[in-house]
């Protein structure tokens, strides 16, 4: 079956829901209307060997640049895929918050009349916003391949790098990661379900670096590498930056030269991520919690050593700060 096809029957059950989705259809309808244009309009001749070819006008003219494509098809791609990546973010958030909520937390979810899930309707509801999450980008992917093919450029590839720096490439969402760890670390050690979509998720080890997994219908496998890249180790109490790279907290107060009292969010807009050097992202930086859970129980000696090591750096941190705090208090 073609993907579009699939995904198409795939979507026909979640827009009943609400779920936003990509118009393929439209998009390859546009795209197909570029092509016929392109086909019929002549080409200017480039080469002087090419005035002695008689079939010289019917060569297609396509550029890297189309102006019925770059007005209609890449805002309408980044409306539809805005709202995909909002709504994924939204939803997986909320379930989160859900699921690591305390006694008095979920009461007041109770009252404010959210219904309380059992453990099994909360696999399944991440189970669902994870493949979403993956269809989605296979679609984004595909509809961008296209577009290249048809007009023999690299104009898809550099909208997917905008895209990313748009935090509209979803699999670049933290919450995407929270998720994968939140469904194993809720299953536990009982036997998956079996899907015709998604294959298991699973943290596994090769040569010491940790990876957590997925894979879709074999059309994707996801693999998030979870070694910081500032300690090379495997990362303690993870933080995600807005530009979807994962690192320890403190070796990211230690880059973005903030302690870890004032926190992230006061790091200057001129500190860049270690790995793709941009600006701004400390501030929007997530904290992954059931990452933090899964990894604590997957490799606890090295997270009882690190959590004694870091604990010494954190009480100096905090001393030597309100020491400055009260000096600057007093005027000394």
């Amino acid at each position: 079956m073609k993907f579009c096809k699939r995904y198409e029957e795939y979507m026909k059950i979640r827009r009943n829901k609400d779920f936003p989705v990509l118009g393929l259809k439209k998009l390859k309808k546009i795209l197909k209307n570029c092509r016929r244009e392109s086909e019929t309009q002549p080409r200017l001749i480039e080469d002087e060997g090419e005035q002695d070819n008689p079939n010289w006008c019917c060569v297609p003219n396509f550029s890297d640049h189309c102006s019925v494509c770059d007005g209609i098809f890449f805002p309408s791609l980044l409306l539809e895929m805005s709202k995909v990546v909002g709504f994924f973010n939204k939803q997986a958030k909320s379930l989160l918050e859900l699921h690591l909520a305390s006694g008095i937390q979920r009461c007041m979810i109770w009252f404010g009349g959210k219904l309380l899930k059992n453990d099994a309707a909360l696999i399944q509801e991440g189970k669902e916003l994870i493949t979403y999450a993956i269809i989605n980008s296979i679609a984004l992917k595909k509809i961008l391949k296209k577009y290249d093919k048809v007009h023999y450029s690299k104009q898809g590839q550099v909208f997917r790098s905008k895209a990313q720096k748009m935090h509209i490439e979803i699999l670049h969402s933290p919450w995407l990661s929270e998720l994968m760890a939140f469904h194993i670390n809720l299953r536990g050690k009982n036997k998956p379900v079996p899907s015709d979509l998604l294959a298991d998720f699973k943290l596994t080890f090769s040569d010491g670096r940790p990876i957590l997994s997925c894979s879709l219908f074999d059309s994707l496998k996801l693999d998030i590498d979870l070694t910081c890249s500032i300690c090379l180790e495997t990362v303690f109490d993870p933080v995600c930056l807005s530009c979807g790279h994962i690192f320890c907290y403190m070796c990211c107060c230690s880059t973005a030269s903030v302690t870890i009292v004032d926190g992230l969010k006061a790091a200057e807009y001129k500190a860049k991520c270690p790995l793709c050097r941009r600006h701004g992202v400390f501030v929007g930086a997530v904290y992954m919690d059931e990452l933090n859970i899964l990894l604590s129980k997957s490799c606890p000696e090295y997270w009882e050593q690190r959590l004694k090591s870091e604990r010494i750096e954190r009480l100096q941190q905090a001393k030597e700060h309100w020491e400055s705090q009260c000096r600057a208090f007093m005027g000394i």
